[in-house]
């Protein structure tokens, strides 16, 4: 299982083994990593799932679809590393990815 490193606003760092298949958002609820609240589990339509991909990672992804993007439009503080973690389905290429939490999520 991919291990992938979750770091909060307050810099608490947490990992969390995360079966392929699943999404980057539903292990940040299963290890409780805060800010990442999920208020539409996981429907691409609140944008509170909203992190940052830190840039080795973000090529390793599949590119954000219209739906995402219309959506980070919405989130306070996006950026070039922003995505919705409950539309990053995990697989073995993120082992070892580091998603950060934005402070704004707190």
């Amino acid at each position: 299982m991919p291990l992938i490193k979750f770091v909060e606003a307050d810099g608490k760092e947490t990992e969390a083994e995360v079966s392929v298949g699943g999404t980057v958002m539903q292990a940040a609820i299963d290890v409780g990593v805060a800010g990442i609240i999920a208020e539409c589990g996981g429907s691409c339509a609140c944008g509170t799932c909203h992190c940052y991909i830190d840039a080795p990672w973000r090529e390793k992804l599949t590119p954000a679809r219209d739906n995402e993007v219309g959506m980070l439009e919405f989130v306070i503080d996006p950026a070039t590393e922003s995505r919705l973690s409950c539309q990053l389905t995990v697989d073995e290429s993120m082992d070892g990815m580091i998603v950060r939490v934005p402070d704004t999520q707190t």
